[in-house]
């Protein structure tokens, strides 16, 4: 059906009369006369037919005590004499009467037997109204009453009429409610679930309501233009979220979760489907390293600019600008995370790295505090590399590079909030390799992915969220997006902020306290322009009525609407349809942990917090045994020796120590010569190399 443009026409007559109501009972009444002029002029019998208008007469006159003139039916033609007809003289078929018009009926054997050949009406005579009613009643008709006669008819009549008046009466309720609070011209509709579902014809994922037993269901092809939900903690979000997470897990998609509460870990993981756990501190958690994530030399400046973001627009860039050109630099290098983290904690170390390129001048020790701010950037991301898993602790090897190929099973990015701040990072850098892969078209066999990120201020900024959003429908990558109001957005992504929320085709909207988000909620949903008949009536020397229309615009949803709704009471749009509906709790059973600790995760205690005594850690036994063994130097440009057993990630002020005890031996010995003296644990085999050039290390190893 193609929409309507423009503006509805208004028709200026508006009595004040349930004119559907009288149109259906006078429907009703012209059908059931019909059907009893149907009844007369082909059911009857032929002496009932011929009866029936003195039958009503009588019955009426008998009322009153009054006398009538009645013309009864005789039966002639032969000798014999006449005499009444009565119903056993009339039979089915055809017969020729003396004026030789085709009767619709014949007589019986018996009458024919008697010599009768034809009926015939006598001469009026006078009657006593109530006698010919009972000669009626008992011999014409056989004891039945006119009601008897057309019940069948009336029955019908009246089960048209409740039909007719079952869909007029809303209709006139809704002309008056129009007539009292405007008619609706232009603008998005208020509907119900089930309006919802006849208008969108939707298949795809739908959710439960209260309202309706069928699913209130969003059109499949809406699904890639993405879901935006909103509201405040505790109102029902993450039960919509478990929701689409169910669906998706019976239509065995994949879908990358980011999970801060760990909640939906603990109802749809499975191990069996190889799913995978992003969370350094969890035992679950695979080996992964920024370098290997990159195809080429370009990808480190996308891989750093995902760590290095501002948390708000104003802090300066270039304290998080030369940062990322800094880990860029170094990661092009293909260390692990361990050793990124080891050249971040060596002041000597990364003057080695940046020695000879334009980046040597930001932290060059003459620049003072820009060489400070520049450092203390730089290490905002040790402290989480930190934390990931080792090489040599034989856990499986991920990438976001090989995942989105096969996408098998499902990614659950958790935290928790005590650890929030320092995986903040590495968490943001998965969602964004994630997107930044998985914005080409799915090939042939691969199945969509879902990206539902619940919280998502949580997150730092994402630069490649912005274009998955606006860029990513080709995809067929769905996003469901999950936050409280839209100030915390701005305060991440700033104007960017407005252009990301308008973007998402399905915006459901629950209740927010904010009054500035509840007013841009009534905004979003959007106004409605309503034409209202305003009624004038007086009095005086001539009396009557008068009747104006005027137009006005309106939101459809206040803000004081949205403050004021319960928990688990939402609003969908999808459109010009809003939907107004609830929904109960949904408590599905969990199947496993959601937080499994990793035995040699960093961040233990090194005390007894009852007795403050110091706890030998098992690192510290390694440390010792370290350093009983050898080290293997770096010299000049010979290759790295592998060390016999692991050695503890250098901190600054051992790396000062070490420096200062190779300095009194040769005074006179360059900064250089120093700075390949310095010892790097787990180095690998660095081959110098230009910028523009192919990634010289191998992604596996």
């Amino acid at each position: 059906m193609a929409a309507h443009w423009g503006r509805k026409e208004t028709i200026i007559w508006p009595p004040h009369v349930p004119l559907m109501s009288y149109s259906a009972v006078a429907g009703a009444l012209l059908f059931t006369c019909l059907l009893l002029w149907q009844q007369i002029r082909f059911s009857l019998p032929p002496l009932e037919q011929a009866y029936i208008g003195d039958y009503m007469r009588a019955r009426a006159g008998a009322a009153f005590h009054l006398n009538g003139s009645y013309r009864l039916v005789y039966l002639g033609g032969g000798k014999e004499r006449t005499r009444l007809a009565f119903p056993f003289d009339f039979t089915r078929g055809k017969m020729t009467l003396p004026s030789g018009k085709t009767a619709p009926f014949a007589l019986t054997e018996l009458a024919r037997s008697e010599g009768y050949e034809f009926p015939f009406r006598a001469p009026a005579r006078k009657y006593i109204d109530a006698s010919m009613y009972r000669w009626f009643h008992d011999v014409a008709f056989g004891r039945k009453s006119l009601l008897a006669v057309f019940a069948a008819r009336l029955i019908s009549g009246g089960v048209i009429l409740i039909a007719l008046l079952v869909w007029a009466v809303p209709q006139d309720i809704r002309r008056f409610r129009q007539m009292k609070y405007g008619r609706v011209l232009r603008g998005p509709v208020m509907l119900t679930p089930r309006q919802f579902n006849r208008a969108t014809k939707g298949e795809g994922v739908g959710f439960v309501t209260t309202e309706s037993r069928r699913m209130m269901r969003i059109p499949r092809r809406k699904e890639a233009q993405h879901f935006q939900i909103m509201g405040d903690t505790g109102v029902g979000k993450s039960q919509l979220i478990m929701q689409i997470l169910r669906q998706i897990r019976d239509r065995k998609e994949s879908a990358i979760v980011y999970d801060p509460a760990c909640e939906y870990i603990q109802r749809f993981f499975d191990k069996g489907r190889g799913d995978v756990v992003l969370n350094p501190l969890d035992d679950r958690c695979p080996y992964w390293g920024p370098a290997q994530e990159m195809e080429s030399n370009a990808e480190a400046d996308a891989i750093a600019a995902s760590l290095y973001q501002r948390k708000t627009d104003a802090i300066d860039e270039f304290f998080h600008e030369t940062p990322a050109q800094i880990f860029a630099h170094m990661l092009k290098r293909g260390p692990t995370p361990h050793q990124l983290a080891a050249w971040m904690a060596s002041e000597t170390e990364l003057l080695k790295q940046v020695q000879g390129t334009e980046m040597a001048f930001y932290i060059d020790r003459k620049a003072g505090p820009q060489r400070a701010g520049v450092l203390s950037s730089l290490g905002l991301v040790a402290k989480g590399l930190r934390l990931l898993p080792e090489k040599d602790e034989n856990r499986p090897l991920w990438t976001a590079r090989t995942w989105a190929k096969s996408r098998q099973g499902w990614i659950f990015i958790t935290s928790s909030t005590v650890v929030r701040d320092a995986l903040r990072p590495l968490q943001s850098l998965w969602i964004d390799l994630l997107v930044m892969r998985l914005l080409s078209a799915p090939q042939p066999g691969q199945q969509p992915v879902w990206f539902v990120i619940d919280e998502l201020a949580s997150l730092q900024k994402l630069p490649q969220l912005h274009t998955a959003i606006t860029e990513s429908r080709k995809s067929k990558n769905p996003l469901v997006l999950g936050f409280q109001g839209k100030a915390q957005l701005e305060v991440t992504y700033g104007h960017l902020a407005e252009v990301m929320l308008s973007q998402p085709a399905t915006k459901i909207f629950m209740k927010t306290s904010e009054p500035k988000a509840a007013e841009w909620i009534s905004e979003m949903i959007g106004k409605v322009e309503i034409e209202r008949l305003k009624e004038t009536k007086f009095d005086g020397t001539r009396s009557g009525k008068n009747f104006t229309v005027e137009r006005q615009i309106e939101p459809l949803v206040m803000g004081s609407e949205i403050s004021g709704l319960d928990d688990r009471h939402a609003y969908l749009k999808l459109g010009n349809n809003v939907a107004r509906f609830a929904f109960d709790y949904l408590d599905l059973p969990m199947s496993t942990s959601d937080f499994i600790p990793r035995k040699m995760a960093d961040g233990g205690l090194s005390f007894d917090p009852d007795t403050l005594k110091r706890i030998q850690s098992e690192c510290e036994e390694l440390r010792k045994v370290a350093e009983s063994e050898p080290v293997a130097t770096v010299s000049g440009d010979a290759p790295i020796v592998e060390e016999k057993s692991p050695r503890p990630i250098p901190w600054p002020v051992q790396q000062a120590a070490k420096q200062a005890e190779v300095a009194p031996e040769n005074p006179s010995a360059p900064a250089q010569e120093v700075a390949n003296t310095a010892t790097i644990p787990d180095s690998p085999d660095i081959e110098e190399h230009s910028e523009d050039k192919q990634i010289s290390f191998d992604l596996r190893s």
